[in-house]
């Protein structure tokens, strides 16, 4: 059952017209903007990719993806759920030289997904990769990366508001990142569960790059799953804003710098699955034969509500929702897509 609510007071500041103009503006200036500060080059990417190639994404490794066989060939296939491996593998083939990377639109089906004001089944983001050089694996250089983010996401919502003074009503975002670690969350707010904990300090900051996520805390628990064959889990992060909207904090993308062979075969061990070792994605990584990378995952539509000031995913993104979450929004006068 869905977990959505609709705030107090709460109204559609663009009526539906407006808000598919806006949409389409958001989505222009962002890619536009992160494409230039990032410099990245635009390219096509897969819906669906081969079992057992190990290209999929497993996310926190209980989402089971969405699969097919085809017709001709007999090859099962699953539609991607994120394409944090695809774009490594991607660079090199591709022959990307270090400074430079891509960017895709990404589209995902999360059968599993637990429903809310910020989750659909449905996941379109702009996923990113670029290649980098030993020496920028390191946390100077992954805060530099969010700050260009966040640069691109206030540059878009300026020209946004130019376009549609109507959302001036809101808050402008905080161009200023702070930067913490999940251990230094923890410690700060030892008596809060993690989500209570983000939105403690985004309340506080507004706008917050959570690093280090993935291996067990003082705690004994991690703050938040994430696969281990992607992210180095000293070297990630997940950047947070506050939303007035829904008075909580709201998560916008997940990057980091990626695994070497070393960290992927140590995090394969932490997460109890050696054996992936042996799929052709994860043989050639840890063979070196895979350019080192930086990348991660920036919601579109997140990123349309965030800017819009919208209360629900649905009013920015057409997919399915379930009848008493489409009566209850329908009764408050708030279209869903």
């Amino acid at each position: 059952m869905s977990k959505a609510f609709i705030p107090q007071g709460y109204k559609p500041v663009l009526n539906l017209y407006d808000t598919q103009r806006a949409i389409g503006l958001i989505k222009s200036l962002f890619q536009d903007n992160l494409s230039r500060s990032l410099s990245l080059r635009r390219v096509s990417a897969p819906l669906f990719v081969e079992v057992g190639t190990g290209l999929n994404d497993d996310l926190n490794g209980v989402e089971r993806p969405v699969q097919f066989d085809m017709l001709d060939g007999g090859k099962e296939c699953q539609v991607v759920q994120s394409l944090a491996k695809w774009k490594r593998k991607a660079l090199r083939d591709y022959d990307f030289n270090p400074g430079n990377g891509l960017y895709t639109d990404m589209n995902a089906i999360r059968r599993d997904e637990e429903l809310d004001n910020l989750h659909s089944i449905y996941v379109d983001q702009w996923d990113w990769e670029k290649v980098i050089r030993a020496e920028d694996r390191k946390i100077e250089y992954l805060q530099g990366v969010v700050r260009s983010i966040v640069s691109s996401v206030c540059a878009t919502e300026m020209t946004l508001r130019a376009m549609f003074p109507q959302l001036e009503q809101h808050p402008l975002l905080t161009h200023e990142v702070t930067f913490i670690t999940s251990q230094q969350l923890e410690d700060l707010y030892p008596g809060l569960t993690p989500k209570e904990r983000e939105d403690a300090i985004c309340k506080e900051k507004k706008t917050v790059f959570l690093m280090q996520i993935g291996g067990k805390l003082k705690s004994g628990a991690p703050h938040d799953g994430r696969a281990p064959d992607y992210d180095d889990w000293e070297l990630n992060g997940d950047l947070l804003f506050w939303s007035d909207t829904l008075n909580r904090s709201f998560e916008l993308s997940s990057m980091g710098i990626r695994v070497t062979p070393e960290s992927l075969a140590k995090q394969l061990e932490l997460a109890g699955c050696p054996e992936r070792a042996q799929l052709p994605f994860h043989a050639e990584l840890l063979a070196g034969k895979l350019p080192l990378t930086i990348g991660g995952g920036i919601g579109q539509s997140r990123l349309c509500m965030l800017l819009l000031g919208s209360a629900h995913i649905g009013e920015v993104q057409s997919s399915v929702w379930d009848a008493a979450t489409r009566e209850m929004f329908q009764q408050a006068g708030i279209p869903l897509l």
